[in-house]
Formats: C-alpha cells, sequence, structure tokens
C-alpha cells in the first residue's frame, strides 16, 4: 500500500484504475472514482447506522450505513474498508463483499459524487467508539424502521443510502433463499 493520501482511484465503469486525483477535485466534477459503504448487523438483525458529522464536506448531519469512504491510491478495497471502520467507528470485526454498484449524485454545495461503491457487509455486537470528527450519533434500527422513516423523511439520509438500501435487502433476500435451497 502507498502511503495515506487525499487522493482517490479514477476508475472506469469495470472498475478498472484510471488514474488518481486530489478528492475534492474528484468532488467538484463528477469524476468517476472507487469507494466502499460497510453495513453492519447486530444479532437482532438491526443495521448499525451513523449521523454523519455536521462538518463533513457533503451530507453532514445526514443518516447513513456504518461507516463509508474511499481507499488510498494502491490499497485493497477490502483492507481500506476495515481501516475505515475502525478509524470511524472503532470497530474491528470480519466483514465480507456483498455486492458493487455505480451511483452519481449532486449537492447543494455544488459538490458531486460519482463512485463505483463496493458494498460489504458484517455483523457486531460490541461496543461502538465512534470519531466525533467523523460521527455525530449513532445508532441499530431494523429494516423496516428504517424503510419507514425513509418513507417519512427520505431528506433525513444520504444519497448513495437511499440507492444502496434497496440494492442491499435485494442481496440479503437472494443469500438467504439461496441459504434455504440447500
Amino acid at each position: 500500500m502507498t502511503a495515506p493520501s487525499n487522493h482517490v482511484v479514477l476508475v472506469n465503469e469495470q472498475d478498472e484504475p484510471q488514474g488518481t486525483m486530489e478528492k475534492m477535485e474528484a468532488h467538484r466534477s463528477p469524476h468517476l472514482h472507487r469507494a466502499f459503504s460497510v453495513f453492519l448487523f447486530d444479532d437482532k438483525q438491526r443495521m448499525l447506522l451513523q449521523q454523519r458529522a455536521h462538518s463533513k464536506y457533503h451530507s453532514g448531519g445526514l443518516w447513513t450505513n456504518t461507516c463509508c469512504s474511499h481507499p488510498y491510491p494502491g490499497e485493497a478495497v477490502d483492507v481500506a474498508a476495515a481501516r475505515r471502520l475502525q478509524e470511524e467507528m472503532g470497530i474491528e470485526t470480519s466483514i465480507s463483499k456483498a455486492f458493487d454498484f455505480v451511483y452519481k449524485a449532486d449537492f447543494d454545495n455544488g459538490l458531486y459524487e460519482h463512485e463505483f461503491d463496493h458494498v460489504f457487509i458484517g455483523t457486531y455486537n460490541g461496543e461502538v467508539q465512534p470519531d466525533p470528527n467523523e460521527v455525530a450519533a449513532y445508532c441499530y434500527k431494523s429494516l423496516a424502521e428504517i424503510n419507514a422513516d425513509m418513507e417519512l423523511s427520505a431528506d433525513k439520509y444520504t444519497a448513495w443510502f437511499k440507492i444502496a438500501l434497496p440494492l442491499l435487502e435485494a442481496h440479503l433476500h437472494k443469500a438467504s433463499s439461496a441459504s434455504l435451497a440447500v
């Protein structure tokens, strides 16, 4: 892995590296770049959500999945996801790749997200020690509670979470159907 960097990995629609760009520049222009999202659940099947710190460069104060970020240039995505989970939430646990998707969103402050997002899932029941510079609050909610809240207050959630949640639910349904068929 190269040294920590404020650069992101630019990719094409197949997630093939196309170079690097300074992170804020990539968010000022809609260049597709590599990212990841981690979704953790406890033994009661509740998702661990975080409210992004209000000082974040976009989507501050909004609720989202357990953790998300970008790998450093030269860093494996799974390694980056585990690293960032520890940095943001103070959590070390096993995670596994579930799926990926591409999305594009623009924000009121003139920034964009155009990301090839690798989604990881895992189980965690221990203590959460979030970094207050990254996380304003956290909570556990069932998928039913999250969906009901999103129907009433979708504007409380990040753009990528609103896209990823139905994809995650489809993945979980497919995985549970496959395990029942065995």
